[in-house]
């Protein structure tokens, strides 16, 4: 008996399980439908034209193994490639750019001279990459090079306020622009959009409007979780999205959440939103954050302490915006007052920016760390053992409970087995002559600070 379609196409799943990692996998072949099998030819669905392109030129050797293995050597495959027809709101006329009005009021508009409103001073050179931002990054570099020729269209990059999306959509539009300087970019957020249908509705002008987006070869559109609640707005941005995407025209979007969360957003708006990649923007890890600062300090301001910006990064975390207003404000503050800058002026200018500057640590808190990064259990802590790597490890925790805690020394050494003050006295010499002697274990201890204050942070 001849084998199902169904079955032919498991096996050929199978087969590329095996060459491709979950990710890919899950992203690329599990959406594929297999719909007919005949005379060693097997037909596939695959969701649109974008998703066969990426497939097509990433994964094809895979294919032709995975049919080859399965159908054998006359087996081949075949795509059908869903059309979405989508409902029309407004059929524009075709183009005619003789008679073309442009909404943004620049009288005899040409191609080549299409205001992109993208801000020079965001690029990729100035964009610090990392984990928090790496699939968003690795689209932008690939669609600044082929816009419109890639699976990631529309690309909808999402994530809190202040974490560097709109940096990200403009670097992606200039660097396009630097690519191809003909190419036609238009960066508008959400409000500036809305505010161009308003007039054109006022204007009928609805035709033109149409028109001129038809024009644009790559459009960004910031914030579209304002959207929201807009009926009008999103039937005309429905039309403008298909006409774009219809013609391969590139498509980047904003948001404060990914498209599945949006509220008040027509279903049909949303479905077109997650055609391409949805990449989310975290906010950046303690490394992240210094190499922010770094980067900001060695464009625009004057050399600051190491030690200066790992405090600011230990204490300010939540968003990338936050960490330029405490650079900011410290050299504003240094300028002013003559002061030099140094911990204690970040201290005190960090103060305005967190509510608390520190939570408190326990004295157990500390041994655990210390114990965790010696690999020491922690009942050992509390012993009378005298092996070395136990003895330094309750000795540094004895340091570091003093340099972190408001416990007195009595209570640090009741917190490891009863030990007297003049004990933890000892242990606090010796921690630090070693600092001052020793550099592998000045580093040491060094790292084990940086957990400590980034545990104040938690």
């Amino acid at each position: 008996m001849m084998e199902s379609y169904d079955t032919l196409w498991d096996n050929c799943l199978t087969i590329i399980k095996k060459n491709v990692n979950e990710k890919s996998f899950n992203t690329w072949f599990k959406p594929i439908k297999p719909i007919r099998h005949e005379n060693s030819v097997l037909t596939i669905q695959v969701p649109n034209k974008f998703f066969y392109d990426w497939i097509e030129e990433h994964y094809l050797n895979i294919l032709k193994k995975s049919i080859y293995q399965v159908l054998g050597p006359s087996g081949q495959l075949e795509y059908k490639i869903v059309v979405d027809t989508p409902t029309k709101v407004h059929e524009p006329k075709p183009f005619d750019r003789k008679s073309i009005k442009n909404p943004f009021v620049i009288p005899g508009l040409k191609k080549s001279k299409i205001p992109s409103n993208l801000n020079p001073k965001y690029t990729f050179k100035n964009y610090v990459e990392g984990d928090c931002n790496r699939l968003g990054k690795s689209a932008g570099d690939a669609i600044s090079k082929k816009p419109g020729g890639t699976a990631f269209n529309p690309l909808v990059i999402y994530g809190g306020v202040g974490l560097g999306k709109t940096h990200l959509a403009h670097a992606i539009g200039n660097s396009i622009k630097e690519y191809d300087p003909e190419h036609n970019v238009l960066y508008l957020t959400t409000e500036s959009f809305t505010t161009q249908i308003v007039n054109a509705i006022k204007n009928n002008t609805m035709d033109d409007l149409l028109n001129y987006f038809g024009l644009i070869d790559t459009l960004i559109v910031d914030d579209i979780q304002f959207l929201a609640g807009r009926e009008k707005t999103q039937d005309i941005f429905f039309n403008i999205f298909n006409q774009l995407q219809q013609t391969n025209k590139q498509i980047i979007l904003t948001s404060d959440k990914p498209p599945k969360d949006l509220e008040g957003v027509k279903e049909r708006l949303i479905n077109r939103f997650k055609w391409g990649l949805t990449a989310d923007v975290k906010p950046p890890d303690f490394e992240t954050r210094l190499a922010i600062l770094e980067e900001k300090i060695g464009e625009d301001f004057a050399k600051i302490p190491k030690k200066v910006t790992e405090y600011i990064c230990f204490n300010i975390k939540s968003n990338i915006r936050e960490l330029e207003g405490v650079l900011i404000s410290l050299m504003a503050h240094a300028s002013l007052n003559d002061k030099e800058i140094d911990l204690e002026l970040a201290k005190e200018v960090i103060q305005k920016f967190i509510t608390q500057e520190n939570k408190t640590i326990s004295v157990q808190n500390i041994a655990k760390l210390v114990a965790d990064h010696f690999e020491v259990p922690m009942e050992k802590l509390n012993s009378k053992t005298r092996k070395r790597n136990v003895v330094i490890a309750r000795q540094l925790s004895m340091f570091l409970a003093k340099n972190y805690t408001k416990s007195s020394l009595k209570t640090i050494g009741h917190n490891f087995g009863g030990k007297d003050h003049s004990t933890v006295i000892y242990s606090i010499k010796t921690v630090q002559n070693l600092i001052d002697t020793d550099s592998l274990f000045k580093d040491t201890v060094a790292e084990l600070e940086k957990k400590v204050e980034m545990s104040l942070l938690h």
